[in-house]
């Protein structure tokens, strides 16, 4: 490869799996939308999943509080986990992860599962 071309990794996937009956996810939404429009839309793909709505997508998993967040660079688990409902939370999780900060987690064969689930579910809903 010329020394001229740059090979831009893979877009962030960042995927909030809540439920619409839920009050901090119905709030958190609006909010989610905000702070991730600040990044670059070639750097970031975000999604929302309505785990009752759509609960093939978590397939064995169980969710059990909200938010909870995925953030995923193709198939590298980067972070997995319930965050509280702040903006400055996910801007620095997500910051963290485009700057390689955040380490790749250890392989779950339950989490593998949904980072292609979601990528399927994301690519589906256009």
């Amino acid at each position: 490869m010329p020394a001229s071309e740059t090979v831009m990794p893979e877009p962030l996937l960042v995927a909030c799996l809540c439920a619409q009956w839920c009050g901090v996810c119905r709030d958190y939404a609006p909010l989610m939308t905000r702070t991730l429009a600040v990044f670059d839309a070639a750097h970031l793909n975000a999604t929302w999943v309505d785990i009752e709505d759509h609960d093939e997508v978590l397939g064995d998993l169980d969710v059990e509080s909200f938010p909870s967040l995925l953030i995923a660079r193709g198939a590298e688990v980067l972070f997995f986990g319930t965050v509280p409902p702040h903006a400055q939370t996910l801007e620095r999780l997500v910051q963290g992860a485009l700057a390689g900060d955040l380490p790749r987690l250890p392989f779950d064969a339950e989490v593998q599962a949904l980072v292609a689930n979601v990528q399927a579910f994301r690519a589906a809903s256009g």
